[in-house]
């Protein structure tokens, strides 16, 4: 069993007040138990394009960063930051950091996919690809506990995405979201629920929640799902936390006993 903490917050543009709650429930959740902790897309800064490119930093470097990595050094955890804005030669990222419990940043994942959309909600008009510059790779680390794949929010519309993490070896994957109250409310669990049966790996999505400063609306609803795709873990639509144990064998005997991957005919490796 491992131990895996969520923090369901309604982060703002401040990134002290941000990190500072993010602090005060690392804490607790360290003190359960919990192995790894992870938060949501949107952190540290949620707000206008300015405040993401104000407070972006260059990987590897700055005060946000070097206090996230104190953070899981002396509570000696596993921390997975959903996203903050990365400075990049391209532009910015809004990029998922992975801190080992030493401190050390070992893993980094450019978002993906840009939710550039409408919908019908108070601020109508998403466009991410305004803000943000799209990732180009695809990431799972591997710890000495778990096969971590990493994904946020909108990617996960995209099954081949989940599908190339399980291909990798991935048996936790993670969605760090902001999801908005309308799309979260139509299609959040089912789309998480889907991924999970797809690639018979746990889902650990854990979300913004809330009215925030800029007025945007995010639907909460913090969840962890089995590789059978059962939600054996949720939050509602407040702020709070979560700690959950996932027993990985699952994942092995699922994976044995009905073994999609190996029946997949429309694979990268199809012939035309």
């Amino acid at each position: 069993m491992e131990r895996v903490g969520l923090i369901q917050m309604t982060s703002g543009p401040n990134p002290q007040q941000n990190l500072a709650y993010i602090q005060q429930q690392v804490a607790e959740l360290s003190r359960s138990g919990a192995k790894l902790v992870v938060v949501p897309e949107n952190a540290l800064v949620f707000g206008s394009r300015r405040d993401y490119h104000q407070c972006a930093e260059v990987l590897g470097e700055g005060d946000i960063q070097q206090a996230l990595a104190q953070l899981a050094r002396e509570e000696s955890i596993w921390l997975l930051i959903g996203s903050m804005p990365i400075q990049r030669s391209n532009g910015v990222t809004t990029t998922s950091l992975l801190f080992d419990p030493n401190g050390a940043l070992v893993a980094d994942y450019d978002k993906l996919h840009m939710f550039d959309v409408d919908v019908a909600d108070g601020h109508k008009r998403y466009r991410e690809s305004e803000t943000f510059t799209p990732g180009e790779r695809i990431v799972s680390y591997q710890t000495p506990f778990a096969h971590l794949g990493l994904t946020i929010c909108y990617d996960v519309r995209f099954p081949t995405l989940y599908s190339e993490l399980a291909r990798s070896g991935a048996n936790i994957i993670f969605v760090p979201a902001a999801f908005t109250a309308v799309t979260g409310k139509a299609h959040w669990e089912t789309l998480l629920r889907a991924r999970a049966i797809e690639t018979q790996s746990w889902l650990v999505a854990v979300n913004q929640v809330g009215t925030h400063p800029c007025g945007r609306e995010t639907w909460g609803h913090s969840m962890v799902i089995s590789p059978w795709g059962e939600v054996v873990a949720s939050l509602s639509d407040q702020k709070d936390n979560l700690l959950v144990d996932i027993d990985l064998t699952q994942v092995e005997e699922l994976r044995a006993a009905m073994p999609v991957a190996q029946h997949a005919r429309f694979s990268n490796q199809l012939q035309h």
